[in-house]
C-alpha cells in the first residue's frame, strides 16, 4: 500500500475562528527501545485557515505509525510538522496522551501559532 496522503479540502468559512477538534482513540507506534507497541490517544485541535484536513486521510495517516520506531515527543512532534505543512492552520496543537507503561504515563503536547495570528484569549497556551 502506498503512503497515506494527508488530504485537504477548502474552509467553508475562512473568514470565522472555529476550532476543530479530532480524536483518534486507537493510536499506536513502536517503541524504539523494546519494540513492543505503544498505545495512546491522539487529539487535534486546530483553526483552519483557507484548508481543512479530510479525516479519511487523517486516518490512514495515523495508521502508517503502527509500525514505526519513534518515542512519544518525537510522534507527536512528527505529526503537528505534517499537518501544518498539510494545511498550513491559523492554531494547531497535537496531544499525544500514551498509556501506562511500568507504571508511568505520558502526554506529549506540541503546538503551532501562525505568525500574526493572535489567539483567542480563552485559548489555554
Amino acid at each position: 500500500m502506498p503512503p497515506a496522503t494527508l488530504e485537504t479540502f477548502p474552509n467553508p468559512r475562512p473568514e470565522r475562528d472555529y476550532e476543530i477538534v479530532t480524536r483518534f482513540p486507537e493510536f499506536t507506534s513502536v517503541c524504539p527501545i523494546t519494540g513492543l507497541p505503544d498505545f495512546g490517544e491522539i487529539t487535534v485541535t486546530y483553526v483552519a485557515d483557507q484548508r481543512c484536513i479530510e479525516l479519511k486521510s487523517l486516518k490512514f495517516y495515523f495508521l502508517e505509525f503502527r509500525n514505526k520506531g519513534m518515542f512519544y515527543e518525537a510522534v507527536t512532534n512528527q505529526i503537528l510538522d505534517d499537518l501544518v505543512a498539510a494545511c498550513a492552520p491559523r492554531w494547531m496543537r497535537v496531544t499525544g496522551a500514551f498509556t501506562a507503561r511500568g507504571g508511568l504515563s505520558t502526554t506529549v503536547v506540541a503546538e503551532h501559532v501562525k505568525p500574526g495570528y493572535q489567539r483567542h484569549p480563552s485559548e489555554p497556551r
